[in-house]
């Protein structure tokens, strides 16, 4: 018999995008400009701006840079950039997933 695994229940608000917490909490922590914390990523300005205005996601190669940079390591960064697409993302295609069958045992 195969195991059905229950989904996770998700949370009612929209979780926060890792760029609101880089701009909000890390970087005035660093009390370093912007520029100075892209340069100790070895990114752009550009690249690091577009997280802190939640423009871009944090990507895996990102979150190996930002927890090497705030000491925690990426898993932290990867699952609140994860936390917060999938919220967008099951908003975003309600309609569409409301039409999708669930699967269950014959």
């Amino acid at each position: 018999m195969t195991e059905v695994i229950a989904a996770a229940p998700r949370p009612a608000w929209k979780p926060s995008h890792p760029g609101a917490l880089l701009r909000e909490e890390v970087v005035p922590a660093l009390h370093m400009p912007v520029t100075k914390v892209a340069e100790a990523l070895q990114v752009s300005r550009q690249t690091l701006h577009a997280i802190l205005a939640e423009r871009a996601g944090v990507t895996v190669p990102m979150a190996v840079r930002l927890g090497k940079l705030c000491g925690n390591g990426p898993d932290f960064w990867l699952r609140m950039q994860q936390a917060h697409d999938l919220w967008e993302a099951e908003r975003e295609l309600a309609e569409v997933v409301e039409r999708i069958p669930t699967l269950t045992e014959a």
